[in-house]
This record gives structure tokens, sequence and C-alpha cells, in this order.
């Protein structure tokens, strides 16, 4: 699909990419389509996609040259499947799991690998020809088990690169050819053959060993490794899947005079359709017939919800909390606000910069190394007369001690712990790309409704006139309210209640359309709403009461009028409260060296007033109000730009694109799916407090991981000399490579005290 560029003359394509293993995989192929001439290509490991730029004089570069560009360079890529954003359907149904089928193959070479194993290693349970059963049970898991790594090891030769894969299948394979060597042409295979451990060096001609166990044991390690990659690995489709779920699936058009329900994809710019209390509206609009309150908060962060009466436009998705509306449907489909952000979101995850594994980077110059010093051993014993069995034998206890099992393991057994243990603390971390985000962050932005105050309407204050009983005003006032629908009503009944207890019950109630409501109460004429509610049957509030009313509304908080008999006689304050925890959170946050910012839809005086309360200073760098969900991705983007790395907090629908933008996306559980699909890390707890603990426990576990990575090396490293001059036979090789492994599991299971 190809999409003009607005602001640069250029035409834009995104590409899905298949066949990548590894960071360096998508390094590779956007260098190779960056030699194109005009063309600015980047490739995300992590979502699996190509976004590129192609100059708009050069006509002759299409999606089909550049799939071809892929191509070449031993890749697969397609273009993106597009759903209309109107429909139900999954964005990717048929794709199949790839994670069942690698935990299929990691469990049956697992099975068959741990026999294999405990015969080399454990002499005792050798019996006669038990080197034949060793490789009935090897061969499937060096053949099938590690065909993946073969054959991204030959693509990878194809085309004159090398990675990990190619060191994983030269040394299973290698393993396995000498193996087979000395069991069918050496002496391994003759009946009564033990296998004796020890850990003594020592020259051998190999003809009697085999290394069946390293070569299986290699392969289930880096399955595991793989696996548990591959688990965590976030899934770039997700946030787009839960946006367009958010819609409505039917609406009930108004066609001659009645209404008639139809699927939302058959509804047209023009017609008119009907919202009942409660439902979502359909489509984006102009409310032609009724009023009602419309609940905003999913898909703009609004903390109240918003009067509307005919001539007001009204955004598909949002929830009627009022009365019945007639709408006018504006734009249907892909047009919508909805579909939109759907594609915010989209755009905001294929943009993001590809993670740089740490074991890929630092392979990129190991890898060719090892190869070239096996080659070189082997060249060197054979030139020196010792014999093609020596010389074979320490070319292989070369590839074996420096195969990455250790190295395989660094990344997700530290993952998979530290993971555990988030879970444990209300913390969701979405992969090991994650990591590396929260070790560079400096500036964390939060929005404020749902995240750093609860996102619900509360009655906090009740200011009675001179002569009146607080508790009264609010259980008359509590009483009317109760047969409102309104979410602020709803907060004026439930904190009369639990404010007095039981509420009497209200007659001859009316909804006042804009100004508030009105009934009878015990006998009282009882008026709840704005002061021009009150001032039309005349009652007129004294000075305090509109000195306390306007004090209220100048900080933020939304003030209601009440009065009976004739006279005004006090002011509820219903305002959407401060979580508890919101302040200490920021005290943590900035004791990490972060600065906090606030971002929220809500008006500046509102989030000044939020900000001061939790400890945060209040500038226009820090506190930034009255945004649309499209300027939260640009006050994302020009944080960015000013050179600072990006962590955002946030709840909403109307987050979900800033989440993707941001360098680390935080959700809170408590909110919507599409802000936890499109974030890093989700804090189940829905307390901003966990935010900070994610960042201390993502920090460690990367520190675990580089520390994995560092003993990993040093092992193989260490024993390369060892093995380049013919010290080290396999067997010790493989023992090697075994207590690295056993080593940098016991390193991650430290990330299980974390506190």
């Amino acid at each position: 699909m190809t999409i003009s560029g607005t602001s640069a003359p250029t035409t834009d394509f995104e590409l899905e990419i298949n066949g990548m293993t590894c960071a360096s995989c998508a390094n590779r192929i956007e260098r190779k389509l960056n030699k194109l001439d005009g063309v600015a290509a980047t490739v995300n490991y992590a979502t699996e996609k190509a976004k590129i730029s192609v100059a708009a004089d050069k006509t002759d570069i299409d999606a089909g040259v550049l799939i071809a560009t892929v191509e070449s360079a031993g890749y697969g890529a397609k273009e993106p499947r597009r759903e209309d954003p109107s429909s139900s359907a999954p964005v990717d149904g048929e794709a199949t799991d790839p994670v069942a089928r690698l935990r299929q193959r990691l469990l049956i070479s697992a099975l068959l690998s741990v026999p294999v194993v405990l015969l080399a290693m454990v002499p005792a349970l050798q019996f006669e020809s038990w080197q034949w059963l060793s490789l009935t049970l090897a061969a499937p898991v060096i053949v099938w088990g590690a065909a993946p790594f073969h054959r991204a090891a030959w693509t990878n030769a194809r085309h004159g690169a090398a990675t990990m894969d190619t060191l994983v299948s030269i040394g299973t394979l290698a393993a396995f050819g000498w193996s087979l060597y000395a069991l069918f042409l050496g002496t391994a295979g003759e009946p009564g053959m033990t296998h004796p451990f020890s850990l003594t060096i020592e020259r051998t001609d190999g003809l009697g060993n085999i290394y069946l166990e390293a070569a299986a044991g290699v392969t289930t390690f880096i399955l595991a490794g793989r696996y548990f990659e591959a688990r965590s690995k976030r899934r770039a489709g997700a946030a787009l899947t839960a946006l367009l779920e958010l819609g409505a699936k039917e609406v009930a058009v108004l066609r001659d005079g009645s209404e008639t329900r139809i699927p939302i994809d058959e509804l047209a710019v023009g017609d008119l359709f009907v919202v009942r209390p409660g439902e979502k509206v359909a489509t984006d609009g102009i409310v032609e017939d009724g009023s009602s309150a419309i609940d905003a908060a999913m898909l703009t962060g609004e903390s109240v919800p918003v009067e509307v009466a005919p001539g007001d436009a009204v955004t598909g998705a949002t929830v009627n909390a009022g009365g019945r509306i007639v709408v006018r449907a504006t734009r249907v489909g892909a047009d919508t606000q909805l579909a939109q952000m759907a594609r915010l979101v989209e755009e905001a995850q294929t943009g993001k910069a590809a993670a740089q594994r740490l074991a890929d980077r630092i392979s990129g110059i190991f890898v060719p190394i090892v190869l070239a010093l096996s080659a070189i051993t082997l060249g060197f014993w054979l030139g020196a007369g010792a014999g093609a069995a020596t010389a074979f034998t320490a070319a292989v206890a070369v590839l074996i001690i420096a195969c990455p099992c250790a190295l395989g393991l660094a990344t997700p057994t530290a993952l998979m712990v530290g993971t555990g243990r988030g879970a444990q603390l209300g913390i969701l971390i979405k992969g090991p790309e994650v990591l590396e985000s929260t070790r560079r962050i400096d500036t964390i932005v939060l929005d404020k409704t749902g995240t750093v105050t609860s996102g619900t309407m509360t009655l906090t204050d009740v200011i009675a006139a001179p002569g009146e009983d607080a508790d009264e005003i609010a259980r008359l006032a509590g009483a009317l309210e109760y047969a409102s629908e309104h979410p602020i009503a709803r907060a004026i009944a439930s904190g009369a209640e639990a404010r007095v207890g039981t509420l009497p019950a209200a007659e001859d109630f009316a909804n006042v359309p804009g100004l508030g409501v009105q009934g009878i109460v015990e006998g009282h004429a009882v008026l709840v709403g704005r002061v021009r509610l009150l001032e039309e049957w005349s009652q007129h509030l004294p000075g305090d009461l509109a000195l306390a009313m306007a004090e209220a509304e100048s900080e933020g908080r939304t003030a209601v009028a009440v009065g009976w008999d004739g006279q005004a006689r006090g002011v509820l304050v219903v305002n959407d409260v401060i979580k508890p925890t919101s302040a200490e959170a920021i005290a943590e946050f900035q004791r990490l060296g972060l600065t906090p910012v606030l971002l929220t839809g809500d008006n500046e005086t509102v989030a000044r007033s939020v900000a001061a309360e939790v400890g945060i200073p209040v500038s226009a760098d820090t506190v930034i109000a009255e945004v649309l969900p499209e300027d939260k991705v640009a006050v994302v983007r020009r944080l960015q730009e000013e050179g600072r790395v990006v962590a955002m907090v946030g709840d909403g629908v109307n987050d979900a694109p800033a989440l993707a933008q941001a360098d680390l996306g935080l959700s809170m559980g408590t909110g919507t799916d599409v802000a936890i699909q499109a974030s890093d890390l989700t804090l189940v707890r829905g307390d901003l407090r966990v935010a900070a603990d994610a960042i201390r426990l993502s920090r460690k576990t990367l520190t675990t991981i580089k520390g994995n990575l560092f003993w990993a090396f040093a092992y193989n490293v260490a024993a390369i000399p060892l093995a380049v001059a013919g010290l080290l036979n396999p067997m010790l090789a493989g023992a090697a490579m075994a207590f690295s492994s056993v080593f940098v599991v016991s390193n991650s299971l430290r990330l299980r005290r974390f506190r």
C-alpha cells in the first residue's frame, strides 16, 4: 500500500518481514534497502515491519521492487493486509501461532535429549551398546529439532553472512558428524564401549569418543532460549485489534420514521441513527434531536461527561450517559476518529527504533572469529602432522566451547525470572526490548485521568449556607440525583448515601436540559444544578456560597448549587480525586532521576491544581493541558526531538498512540485493553507507585542480563585457547558449556529476591 507523503515529496510503503531471527537480520535488510537510490528505510525487528520512504521522482521503485530487494537478502516480505476499521474481523486471524510450534519442538527435543546427556555424563548408566540408543534419540533432535538453525545458517551462508545460528548449526552438525564417523568407522561403536566423564585435559585422537550429548544438549538449550524470547515478544497488531473492537457493531438507523438495526459497516454518511442511554455512539456525527451527557473518557480522557444538544458534534465509540439522542452521521469507516487513532497506534509502533540485542551485536564479531579460529586450528594440526582425527577433534572442540548455549539463555532466563517476580508485584514486562528503554529514560509523562487521579467523579465537599445543615443538603440533593443517570448525579447520590445512609424517594423528577434536575423530596421542591436553574426560581446564592462556588471552580472542581422551598441552601463540590499514592510515586520518580510531566485533556486550571497537589513543579514544560489524542503523540515526539528519552504512563484509549510512540510505555491495568496492548509495561494494580517499581525491576533485570552475557562469553573465551591447543576434548567443552549455563540460570534466579 502506498501513501503519498504530505510533509515531504516521498511515497511511503510498509512491508511485513518474515524470516528474521535476530536484530542483526533487521540491520542487514535495512542496509540492503537503503542501498537503493532515493530510498530511506527502517526495519523493526520487534514488530517485524519495514517502514520505507521513496523519493517521489523514483517512479520505478514500487512495492514489488522493495519486496524483491528484501527477498534478495534471504528474507520474505509482503504488503500488510488492510482491514476496514468498521469491520469486527480480526486483523490477522489466519496467522498460525509460531510460539506453539516452537514449544512443541522444544518439548520433544528436551524429552529425547535428557536420556542422551545422562548416558554420556554418568558412566554407571552406560549399558552394553548404549551408544546406539544415544544415536537413535539424538538424531531427531539434531536433524529435526535444530532445523530452524540449519535453515537460517544456510540462508545466511548463501548471502555471505554469519550469525549465532551459524555457530549453532556448524557446531551441532560437526559434533554429530564426528560421532557418526567414530561410531561407524572408529572404535566408538564397539559393544561394551564406555565413555568416562573426566575433567582431566588430555590429547586424544577422538576415534573412541562420541559427542551426541553436546549436539543434542546445545540444540535443546538454544530452543529453550528461542521459545522464551518468542513467548515474550510483543505482537504489533494487538493494540490495533483492541482499538477496532472498541467501536459499536450494530446501529439503530431511522428510516421512514421507524428504527431499523443494521450492521455498522452498512451505515452511510448522512444517515440518522438513534443512541439510547448506555449505548455507544456508532460513528462520528452531529446531534439532530435530544440532549444528553456523553462520556468520552475512553476516547478523550475527559473526566467529566460533556453535555450535548442539537448541533453539537459527537464521536464514535463514546458512551451516551444521559437521554435518547438522534445523530446524523458525518464520517464513517476509515474516516472516523477511532480509525484515525488506530492508524496512529500502528504508525507509532512501526516507527519505534528496533531494539539492538546485546548478544547479536557481539555475535557480529564473535561468530566470524570463532569460525576462523576453528578453521585455523584444523589447518594447524593437519600441518603439524598430528593426524586428521586429532585435528578435527580440536576444531570441533573450538566450535563446541564457543557454541552460545549460555549466551542463548542469558536474556530469556533473566527475563523469565524478572517478569515472574514482576507479576507478583503487579508488573507485566512485554519483552527484552523494554529493558534497554528503562535504562535510558530521563522523562516520565503522566496522563492525569485514571493514572494520577481515580478517573471517577466523587463528592468531595458539602458547603452549607449559614443556618443550614450540610447532611440535610446532601440527603435531599442525593435523593433527587438518585433518579438521574448522569455521572455527576451518580457521584452526588453515592456520596450522599455514604454520608447519611438510606436516601428518601423523589417524586415528580424532571431533567432540565443543560441546567440540572428538579423534583419533590419529602414535600420539599428541590433544585440541583447550575446557578442559572436556581435563579430561574428566584433562588439567588448568598455571597459566601457564590464565593465558595467560584473558588471550587477556580481549582478545576465541579460545583453544583442546591436549593429548596424558594431558597438556595448550599453547594456540592464534585471532583476526580487524586489517588492517595500518587504524590509518593512522583517523589520516587524524582529519586530515580526522572522529570515528571503531567499531560491531560482537561483544562489548564485543573491540570495545574493536580500537579501542585502531587508534587510536580508547575511550569509550561511540566504541565501540558487541553490536549487531544493526536496532540499527546506530538508532545511525546517533541520531547524526544529535544533529546529526552521518554516514558509514558496512561490508561485510556486516547493514550494508546502516545504509549506506543514513547521510548517506554506503561499502562495502568485498570485502564482499557488498547492502552495495555500498546504499552511495554502493564501495571496490574493501578497504583502509580508500581510504575517506579517497574522501572527499578526492569533496570535490575537488564543489569542481570548484561552480567549473564559477560560470564557466558568469559567461560567460552577462557576455554577457547585450550581447545585451539588441542588440550580440550569436546566432552570437556560440553561440560564447561553446561556449567556456564547453570551459572547463568543461578545468576538470573537472584531476581526473585527483588523488593
